[in-house]
């Protein structure tokens, strides 16, 4: 097929897309609240019962993620558990934090020298590891922007950088070696190789099958390199390495402003990707758009105006069982149960991706929305540990049933394999409501 046909069929998707949106705005958008706000009838002291449940269920399960030392592997690691057996940069990232939070930050620091080991003479670092090697996937750059800000939080919990010295040169290659293969030369902006490299697999704001070519500057690789940035900054400057730390700082200051220059559409008040061919809007309201919230990157009026307009109308992304991961309106909004080749990032509710819209929700003062997220999560997970001692990757976010994976992958004993991994992270949401101990994984100068 050639080059013209390629655009012409691209037109008619989006030409199909654009007015299958329509048609659902024109049915959704205007709609009030399914469940009128719940969040105003819900005081942050009667979830202390679901916390101290939840706690007591995560005391059990936690231990499920930790591997000891084996093979290439020569700290111990981090596994999402269940379905899966390597360690990942994300999954890890998360979980470790987690673990920095429950006063054991050990474990986010071996995570980061299982990483560094990995690191080749360019930079390049491999986003998944094995006891036998690093596992060699979508790309060449297959680890997201997550690096330097786990060495960040784990010497921070830690108290110490003494031990990030000898790696500090391997940590700089890394950044160089990503500004070289995945930014973009005219803004300024990170783009992902490919949607399953983000690790929102299959993610409809970006290319996820292998036959489409497009690349899209993204807000999810954008704002988390801006965070990486501002991290190594830290870093060198625990160091007292001061220039190091003044270039960082300004890389990450840069970025920060074309994220909102070039991202931005004040039209419709979000982040959407950005196609690098056409220099076009790809106007998909998906779990990448909120990334930068995370961050703080949008200005307070401008974040508070996308929350509203988007995360907490059930128009869009608020379901009955939490925040979706792909808007109502989207015409490939779906809640299947899928793993592979794939997890499903087009609806289903994914806590990680929760507990990332919180940080945003905090950030930008939506105390009553917080109130009911953790809530809604906490009481799903809940009652899946209870009925099937373990978690699942996502839920389908209209019924709450559990999805993938799929209850017929069972182990030995004929027990479901679940998931365990970043879902810890909702402890730290329900925390943060009930205690005010909230883990944002802030980034203090």
């Amino acid at each position: 097929m050639n080059r013209t046909i390629i655009s012409i069929s691209r037109k008619i998707f989006l030409v199909s897309g654009i007015c299958t949106m329509i048609i659902a705005c024109q049915n959704t958008e205007n709609q009030p609240s399914e469940d009128k706000n719940p969040a105003q009838e819900i005081n942050s002291e009667d979830l202390r019962p679901l916390l101290k449940d939840l706690t007591s269920s995560y005391d059990e399960l936690r231990p499920k993620v930790i591997q000891p030392a084996e093979g290439y592997l020569k700290y111990p690691y981090l596994i999402p558990a269940g379905f899966y057996k390597q360690m990942w940069d994300w999954d890890g990232f998360f979980m470790g934090n987690h673990f920095v939070s429950i006063g054991q930050p050990k474990y986010l620091k071996y995570w980061a020298l299982n990483l560094i080991e990995g690191i080749d003479e360019e930079g390049y670092v491999s986003g998944g590891a094995t006891t036998k090697g690093p596992r060699l996937l979508f790309g060449k750059f297959a680890m997201k922007p997550f690096l330097s800000q786990g060495v960040y939080a784990a010497s921070e919990g830690l108290g110490d950088y003494t031990w990030v010295e000898e790696y500090y040169e391997e940590l700089k290659r890394v950044l160089k070696y990503r500004e070289e293969t995945q930014q973009d030369s005219l803004t300024g902006l990170f783009f992902w190789d490919n949607g399953m490299q983000s690790g929102a697999d299959n993610n409809v704001a970006m290319n996820y099958f292998a036959d489409d070519k497009r690349s899209f500057l993204a807000p999810d690789a954008s704002a988390l390199q801006c965070r990486e940035y501002l991290a190594q900054s830290v870093i060198a400057s625990r160091l007292s390495k001061s220039k190091d730390a003044q270039l960082y700082k300004k890389k990450s200051d840069d970025l920060k402003i074309a994220i909102n220059k070039f991202l931005w559409s004040e039209e419709d008040q979000i982040y959407y990707t950005v196609d690098r061919e056409t220099g076009d809007f790809y106007k998909r309201v998906s779990y990448s758009s909120f990334v930068p919230l995370m961050h703080a990157i949008a200005p307070p009026e401008k974040g508070k105006a996308m929350i509203s307009k988007y995360l907490i109308n059930p128009g869009h992304m608020k379901a009955k069982y939490g925040f979706r991961t792909l808007s109502v309106q989207d015409p490939d909004y779906n809640n299947k149960n899928i793993i592979i080749p794939f997890s499903n990032w087009q609806g289903p509710v994914w806590p990680i991706a929760n507990f990332i819209y919180s940080i945003g929700l905090k950030h930008y003062g939506f105390e009553q929305e917080l109130r009911w997220q953790a809530k809604t999560l906490g009481e799903l997970l809940l009652n899946d540990i209870q009925k099937y001692n373990t978690m699942h990757e996502n839920y389908h976010a209209d019924t709450g049933a559990p999805l993938a994976p799929s209850h017929d992958n069972v182990d030995k004993d004929g027990n479901i394999v679940g998931f365990i991994s970043w879902n810890l992270c909702i402890q730290n949401l329900l925390e943060g409501v009930v205690e005010d101990k909230w883990m944002l994984l802030e980034i203090k100068n």
